[in-house]
């Protein structure tokens, strides 16, 4: 009930951390195109472009929060939880994206480098950058290490931020040296910036899409504690999944004495969901199974003597 507590508590933490930063985000990102057009700074309008990105995550993320919020059905026995994830592989995909763009427009200013208005690029761009310093503050005190929603919006504004920094860089060069190509060569940094975190959120995302093992659970791991409970003799068929953010779930086939009576069963499953919770794993389903019943020796039962067997059968 407290982890449960301590969840909500979270959720709601995150939840707000994300809307003020939607309201800001969205406010500044209107300024800086705006300003990005009348200086002609293309370093202005890649952070101008991010910071859109930057609010469309946000938003999403938002949307992926309420409806994460939306109670378990028949339709579908886990909520919309789900829907987090697809929102992270949406942000990544979109930040790869913003980050091609970017690099092609700068290719064309390197090539020919166009009169900025450096004085009002570094007015509008230092104003940027401590936007985006009090965005990143509030993102972080959310939960920024478990959550890949609430890390999709905080790298992005990360790389919002060092792209403020990089604008700021440019105007000061263009003011005291003249070197048109600072301007393009800041996009560029921001771009591989974009490109790089952008990578990141799909991999992870993609990741947990696949039902991959998360990566803080160690299998072999859980396997061995899971086998350390009395009366337990082995563990096959595991298999461990996140059904969204910090939501780990496992399912595996225990095979345990056959002479133990109901209640000592019983006993030994309520002691390894126990065990489990420690190892941050909430959704647990285990089979039982008697050391009399044939089962695989391998923690991993292997999908092509089911389907063989199940072909078998029909």
């Amino acid at each position: 009930m407290g982890h449960n507590h301590g969840h909500d508590h979270t959720h709601g933490a995150n939840k707000k951390a994300l809307l003020i930063s939607f309201i800001i985000i969205t406010a500044y990102m209107i300024v800086e195109a705006v300003g990005g057009f009348i200086t002609n700074s293309l370093a202005l309008l890649s952070d101008a472009g991010h910071m859109l990105s930057d609010s469309i995550s946000l938003g999403v993320g938002l949307l992926a929060f309420t409806l994460g919020e939306k109670v378990a059905n028949y339709s579908k026995t886990y909520g919309y939880k789900r829907f987090e994830i697809l929102a992270a592989v949406f942000n990544g995909v979109t930040l790869v994206l913003i980050a091609i763009y970017i690099f092609y427009e700068a290719f064309q200013r390197f090539q020919n480098p166009p009169e900025v208005a450096s004085t009002g690029m570094l007015i509008i761009a230092s104003i940027g950058l401590l936007v985006n310093i009090f965005v990143a503050w509030i993102l972080m005190r959310g939960d920024t290490e478990e959550n890949l929603n609430l890390r999709a919006a905080f790298l992005h504004v990360i790389g919002d931020l060092l792209g403020s920094v990089g604008a700021v860089a440019a105007a000061l060069l263009i003011m005291f040296f003249g070197w048109g190509w600072a301007d393009p060569l800041a996009s560029v940094i921001v771009a591989v910036l974009v490109l790089i975190s952008g990578w990141r959120v799909t991999k992870d995302a993609v990741h947990v899409l696949m039902e991959g093992t998360p990566k803080n659970v160690d299998l072999n791991n859980i396997a061995k504690t899971m086998e350390n409970v009395n009366g337990v003799i082995n563990i096959h068929d595991l298999h461990v999944w996140s059904i969204t953010s910090g939501q780990n779930a496992l399912s595996c086939h225990a095979v345990v004495d056959g002479n133990l009576s109901v209640y000592e069963s019983q006993n030994i499953l309520r002691k390894l969901e126990h065990e489990l919770e420690h190892q941050g794993i909430g959704h647990v389903t285990i089979q039982m199974e008697n050391n009399d019943h044939p089962h695989e020796d391998s923690l991993l039962c292997q999908n092509s003597q089911e389907s063989s067997a199940h072909n078998h059968d029909h």
